[in-house]
């Protein structure tokens, strides 16, 4: 093989590695964009539960009752 053959053959080889580097790279950005939504969609409810438990529990929706043949 000829230095010219090799160096075409590298080139190659490079130009695809760098286009898998690009795909792992596009697919690490939208996972970080997921992770950081989900983050804070897990903040909200977080934040949500801890406003449920602070309020008085006497609203009748979520009174327990027993029933009737106890």
């Amino acid at each position: 093989m000829d230095p010219a053959e090799r160096l075409q053959e590298l080139e190659i080889k490079l130009a695809h590695v760098e286009r898998g580097l690009q795909q792992i790279s596009d697919v690490v950005v939208r996972q970080q964009q997921e992770i950081d939504r989900l983050s804070q969609r897990g903040q909200q409810l977080l934040e949500r539960l801890s406003g449920m438990q602070a309020e008085p529990a006497d609203d009748a929706a979520t009174r327990v009752e027993i029933p009737p043949h106890y």
